[in-house]
């Protein structure tokens, strides 16, 4: 499960960081923090709507839930609470490549 999540990681990176701050952000609605938490739950969750060992396919509803659902949570964001969030994870995302 950790190697699936890397991959997920990985392929979203950055927007994944800046949605973690703009959940944390008290100017974020309620439904756009429980809508990442829903979708961070499916992806870690053992039940799949296609099964993990269907080598491919057990990834595409993972990656595609990920890669349209946090895109869209982030345009339900206040802008001054995006902000934030863009400069936070951009502070985060520096040390860690230093």
């Amino acid at each position: 499960m950790l190697f699936r999540l890397g991959r997920l990681i990985r392929a979203v990176g950055r927007d994944i960081v800046v949605l973690w701050y703009a959940c944390r952000n008290p100017a974020t609605p309620a439904i756009v923090k429980l809508a990442a938490v829903l979708i961070a739950l499916y992806v870690i969750s053992p039940i799949d709507l296609i099964p993990d060992w269907l080598v491919v396919l057990g990834l595409v509803d993972d990656v595609t839930l990920v890669a349209l659902g946090i895109p869209a949570l982030l345009r339900l964001v206040p802008d001054h609470a995006l902000q934030e969030a863009h400069h936070a994870a951009e502070g985060l995302l520096s040390r860690s490549k230093s």
